[in-house]
């Protein structure tokens, strides 16, 4: 037991170290994201009609959907991966309930593994996230994987399921539709004159877009990831720490006994003699 607590310590250490930089990373990442979203947003609202891309206008079904389930290679970080794959479930059980045709993606080996179990037929594509920061040499694989899919007509709809970092202590999973792109309607936002046309900019950054997507996806699940590992392995170390002193007490009553019945036995012994 004292081992465990010592490897358990050690983890909650690597997972504090880590998650300082996993969190400066993903929080680096959102402005970017949130910015590219405003741009589209505002290029949309020039742009209707059969003109609109493809990414933007959809395929004007609703039937075949894909589900990418983001999570990470690794576990002893309490629910995350669960809490993921629970929302991931819950997404793909309501679609099929209504009669959708559901294809999954899954990137991260728990995604890979716990959905296995439950729809092993639906999954056409794994990845594994690895060990390193997510970047964007890792995600394009993933991004054009679903391009062209969708390109060549696979998919109506694209949904991305992952976790949203909030803190420390709160990572709550997130279903984000990533294609037909969900343009934010209302707000003042301000007027541009393009150049060249909004056509032409939609058609490069829409699919920039969904590498932006993954990859902020996958660095909010990095730094939650080390979040709950750091809180997990704390709870673990806590544990150990606590069944430490209740095995040590009863070792001590159970060596005092052993000792108290030699000492009668001895005693016993002198006294027949």
């Amino acid at each position: 037991m004292k081992s465990t607590q010592k490897i358990t310590k050690a983890l909650q250490m690597v997972a504090a170290a880590k998650l300082r930089r996993a969190q400066m990373a993903a929080e680096a990442a959102r402005p970017y994201a949130a910015r590219m979203a405003g741009v589209i947003a505002n290029l949309a609202a020039g742009v209707s009609g059969p003109s609109a891309p493809l990414l933007l206008a959809g395929t004007g079904r609703d039937q075949r959907h894909l589900v990418i389930v983001a999570t990470s290679d690794r576990g002893l970080a309490g629910g995350f991966n669960s809490s993921i794959v629970r929302a991931a479930r819950e997404k793909i059980s309501a679609l099929i309930a209504a009669g959708k045709d559901v294809k999954i993606i899954t990137v991260g080996r728990k995604a890979r593994d716990q959905l296995r179990r439950s729809f092993g037929e639906r999954i056409i594509d794994t990845y594994e996230v690895g060990l390193k920061t997510p970047d964007l040499a890792k995600v394009k694989p993933i991004a054009q994987r679903v391009l062209d899919a969708y390109m060549a007509g696979e998919f109506d709809v694209v949904t991305l399921v992952h976790s949203s970092f909030k803190s420390v202590v709160s990572q709550t999973p997130r279903v984000l539709q990533l294609i037909p792109a969900e343009v934010e309607t209302g707000g003042t936002a301000p007027f541009y004159d393009y150049e060249p046309d909004e056509d032409t900019i939609l058609e490069a950054l829409l699919p920039q877009n969904i590498s932006i997507q993954i990859l902020s996806a996958m660095l909010e699940n990095n730094a939650g990831f080390f979040a709950s590992q750091m809180t997990a392995m704390d709870n673990a170390t806590r544990n150990a720490g606590d069944l430490i002193k209740a095995l040590t007490i009863q070792m001590n009553r159970t060596r005092q006994a052993q000792i108290t019945k030699e000492l009668i036995e001895i005693i016993s012994g002198a006294a027949a003699v």
